[in-house]
C-alpha cells in the first residue's frame, strides 16, 4: 500500500524520509498554498454580505506545485496530512485537503511536536481527522487581519504618509509611541541616598525610627550626615537558608528575548534558526529534528523527557542535583497546544554536535539544551544575611548572600550569574559596635521607563495578550520595513510617520486599535477553536462596528499635503513635492498622475579610506530598503562589503578598524580606541 505524507518545508521532509521505510513518500507543500483572493468587496476576497464567504486561490507562483501534489495524491492509496502542530497548520492541512481533492475516506492528519523517529512513529499510531474548529480559528483569525488591513493601509496611503496598519501591528506601534512621549513628558525628581563603607562590606540608610525616608535634597542629606557618627551598633542580625529554583524551559517569547538580549539577535533571526533546528539537522549518522517545535506559549515538558533528563543529570552530577519540575498552571490567553522549547533529546549535547551546525545554530541549540537541562535540576541554595546597625535613630541594612550548593547554576551559571557578598561575622564584635570608614552622600534622579527593546515589546505584547507566538517576529518586521520605526542603541524609536500614523488611527479608531479590544479578540479566537464561540457571529460584530468608522474617516480625516520642494516640474510647471515610496523619500511631480516626472537625485559619493583589498576607495553605499553599508568602488571586480563603518588600519596590526559603539576595534585584534 503506498502512502503519501505531505509536510510544509522541504527540510522537514527530507528529515521524515529517512525514518519512514519504502511504503511511504514524504513531499512538501513550501508552506500555505492557498490564500484570499483580492477580489470582490474592496478587494477583500470575502463575501461581507453572505456569512463572510472566503474565496481561495493559490498562491503566486503554487499552481504547478498544487498540479504535482495532486499527481502524488492520484498515484498514492492513502495520504497523511502531517503540517505543524497549531492553528497555521491545520489551515494548511485542510487547504491540501481541498485543494489536492482528498477522499475524506483516505486521508488521515497527523501532528508531532518534534521530529524524531520515535515521535513520528508515534504519531502515525494516533492519527485523527482535520480540526474544523481550529481551521475555523485561523481563518477567521486571516480574514479579520484582511478587512483591517487592506481598509486601514489603503486609508493610510490616501490620507498620510503611512504605507499600512494591522490589528495587532498597529497596537504595537501605538506602545512604542506611548513609551516615547511618556520620556519625552517625564519630568526627573531628585533624591539622595546615604551610604556607610566598612572595611568589609557597605550599609544604606533605609530608615529613620522605624520609618521609612526619603532623602529629596542635598541640605536633608547633609542634615542627615551631620547626625551621625562613624560608630554603628548591631542592632538585629538575621541569616537564612533559601532555595533559588531554575526557570521554566522557553516557550516562544522567553526564547525571543533572551535571544535578544544574550546573542543579539532579532525575533526574526531567532525563529528562522529555530525552525532548521526544529526541521532537522544532518548530523552525520542520522538526520534528526534537534528541537522541540518552537512556536508554543506553553511552558510544559514531556513526562518522558523529565525521566530521561532526571537519568542523565543523576549519573553525571549526582543524585544531589536531581530536581523536581513543577507543572505550570493554565493563564489566561494561553493555548497550551503543545511542550514548551527543549531539545528533543537530552543526551546530544551542545558540544557533541558542535561540528554540525554554524557557529548561530550552535549559540541557539546551547541555549534552549542548557535552560532545560537546568529547569529539571534541583534548586541552588544560598545562605542569605541581613544586618540592621542603627546609628542615632537611623537604621543602615547590609545584605550579603553565599551559594552553598549550586544546584542548577552548575550548568547555568553563564546565563545567570551568581556573585557571593560576604558579610563579617558580627558575632566577633563584642562591644556589639562597627566603626565605619567613610560615610556618603549620593545625589540620583529618577528616570523614565526605558524604550521598548525587541524582548521587552515582545514580553509587553505577551503580558498584555496581543499576538500570539507565530506572530510577534513578523509585526516587529514590519514595523521595521514600513518605517515606522526605527532603532537606536538597539530600542526602538518611532519615525514621524510612526507617530503621524498612529495618531490618525487614535483619532478615528481608538475603541478597535488598542490593547483591550485586541486582546479581546485573542480570546475570542481561542474560544473559536474551542468550539464555544460562533466564528459568523463573531466577524459580523466586528464589521458592523469597523465599517461605519472606516467610511468616516475617508471622508473626514484630513489628508496631509505633500511638502513643497520650491521648485517646479520642469516637464508640466507644476509645483515639485516630495513624496515616500517603497525605498524611501523621493521628489516627484504635485501633478501625478497626469504628469510622472521623478527627480533623479544625484549620488553623492562618500569616501571613507582606500579599500584593503584593491587599490579601490571604500564608500558609503544603500541597500535598496535604505540601509547603509560600505563597500569598494570598483564593486564587481572587488567584492569588499561590510555593515560597520571603516575607520582606518590598526596600529597594532594593520588589520581594518571599524567604528562600533563609539569605539574604533580592529576586527583582526580587537585593539580599541575611543573615537
Amino acid at each position: 500500500m503506498s502512502k503519501l505524507m505531505i509536510v510544509e518545508s522541504p527540510h522537514k521532509s527530507k528529515t521524515i524520509k529517512a525514518f519512514l521505510g519504502q511504503d511511504y513518500k514524504v513531499v512538501s507543500s513550501k508552506g500555505h498554498i492557498m490564500d484570499l483572493a483580492t477580489s470582490g468587496k474592496f478587494g477583500l476576497g470575502v463575501d461581507v454580505e453572505n456569512d463572510f464567504a472566503p474565496t481561495y486561490v493559490p498562491i503566486a507562483g503554487k499552481k504547478k506545485l498544487i498540479n504535482d501534489l495532486k499527481k502524488e495524491v492520484k498515484n498514492a492509496d492513502f495520504v497523511y496530512l502531517a503540517t505543524d502542530p497549531d492553528r497555521e497548520g491545520e489551515a494548511i492541512s485542510w487547504h491540501l485537503k481541498e485543494a489536492l481533492g482528498i477522499n475524506e475516506k483516505a486521508y488521515e492528519r497527523i501532528t508531532f511536536n518534534e521530529i524524531t523517529k520515535r515521535v513520528v512513529e508515534e504519531a502515525l499510531k494516533n492519527p485523527r481527522k482535520i480540526d474544523e474548529n481550529l481551521v475555523k480559528s485561523q481563518e477567521t483569525r486571516r480574514i479579520l487581519d484582511r478587512i483591517i488591513g487592506f481598509r486601514l493601509s489603503k486609508l493610510m496611503q490616501s490620507k498620510t504618509g503611512g504605507k499600512s496598519a494591522g490589528r495587532v501591528q498597529s497596537v504595537a506601534l501605538k506602545l512604542i509611541v506611548d513609551r516615547e512621549r511618556a520620556i519625552l513628558a517625564f519630568i526627573p525628581e531628585e533624591y539622595w541616598t546615604i551610604t556607610a563603607d566598612f572595611k568589609d562590606f557597605t550599609a544604606d540608610l533605609e530608615k529613620y525610627q522605624g520609618k521609612k525616608i526619603e532623602i529629596k535634597g542635598e541640605r536633608q542629606a547633609d542634615d542627615i550626615l551631620s547626625s551621625l557618627s562613624n560608630a554603628f551598633k548591631i542592632a538585629k542580625v538575621e541569616s537564612k537558608k533559601i532555595t533559588r529554583n531554575s526557570k521554566p524551559i522557553f516557550k516562544t517569547t522567553t526564547l525571543q528575548q533572551m535571544a535578544s538580549s544574550r546573542l543579539n539577535y532579532p525575533s526574526s533571526k531567532t525563529m528562522r534558526i529555530a525552525q532548521k533546528l526544529y526541521e532537522g539537522v544532518d548530523l552525520g549518522s542520522e538526520s534528526v529534528g534537534l528541537i522541540t517545535y518552537m512556536r508554543t506559549d506553553s511552558e510544559r515538558v514531556s513526562p518522558e523527557f523529565v525521566a530521561e533528563t532526571k537519568e542523565y543529570i543523576e549519573k553525571k552530577y549526582g543524585k544531589e542535583y536531581v530536581g523536581s519540575v513543577k507543572v505550570p498552571k493554565k493563564k489566561e490567553n494561553i493555548q497550551d497546544a503543545h511542550e514548551g522549547i527543549r531539545p528533543t533529546s537530552i543526551t546530544r549535547t551542545p558540544e557533541s554536535i558542535k561540528d554540525y551546525l554554524t557557529n548561530e545554530e550552535y549559540k541557539l541549540y546551547d541555549m534552549i539544551y542548557t535552560r532545560a537541562l537546568a529547569s529539571i535540576m534541583a534548586g541552588a541554595g544560598l545562605l542569605n544575611t541581613t544586618a540592621i546597625l542603627e546609628n542615632n535613630g537611623y537604621e543602615f541594612k547590609a545584605t550579603g548572600s553565599i551559594l552553598q550548593f549550586d544546584g542548577y547554576l552548575k550548568v547555568y551559571n553563564r546565563f545567570e550569574e551568581q556573585k557571593d557578598v560576604i558579610l563579617p561575622d558580627f558575632a566577633n564584635y563584642k562591644s556589639g559596635v562597627v566603626i565605619a570608614d567613610k560615610i556618603e552622600k549620593e545625589q540620583h534622579f529618577t528616570k523614565p521607563e526605558p524604550r521598548y527593546t525587541e524582548g521587552s515589546l515582545i514580553k509587553e505584547m505577551e503580558s498584555l495578550g496581543i499576538g500570539r507566538p507565530s506572530t510577534y517576529a513578523p509585526i516587529i518586521q514590519t514595523l521595521k520595513d514600513r518605517g515606522y520605526v526605527t532603532m537606536e542603541e538597539k530600542k526602538f524609536v518611532p519615525t514621524e510617520i510612526g507617530i503621524e500614523t498612529t495618531d490618525k488611527l487614535q483619532e478615528f479608531f481608538s475603541n478597535i486599535v488598542n490593547v483591550e479590544y485586541t486582546a479581546n479578540m485573542e480570546s475570542e479566537l481561542d474560544e473559536i477553536a474551542e468550539g464555544e464561540l460562533n466564528n459568523i457571529k463573531v466577524l459580523k460584530e466586528f464589521y458592523d462596528t469597523f465599517e461605519p468608522m472606516v467610511e468616516d474617516a475617508f471622508k473626514n480625516m484630513e489628508k496631509k499635503e505633500a511638502e513643497e520642494t520650491g521648485e517646479s516640474c520642469p516637464e508640466c510647471g507644476n509645483p515639485l513635492v516630495k513624496r515616500r515610496g517603497k525605498y524611501g523619500e523621493f521628489v516627484a511631480c504635485s501633478n501625478y498622475p497626469n504628469c510622472k516626472y521623478i527627480k533623479k537625485e544625484a549620488k553623492q559619493v562618500v569616501e571613507i579610506m582606500p579599500c584593503p583589498k584593491c587599490d579601490g576607495m571604500i564608500i558609503e553605499k544603500k541597500t535598496k530598503r535604505g540601509k547603509i553599508f560600505y563597500g569598494c568602488n570598483h564593486y564587481p571586480k572587488c567584492d569588499f562589503a561590510l555593515w560597520d563603518k571603516p575607520i582606518k588600519k590598526c596600529p597594532q596590526c594593520d588589520g581594518l578598524m571599524v567604528e562600533k559603539k563609539k569605539k574604533a576595534i580592529c576586527q583582526n585584534c580587537n585593539y580599541e580606541e575611543e573615537i
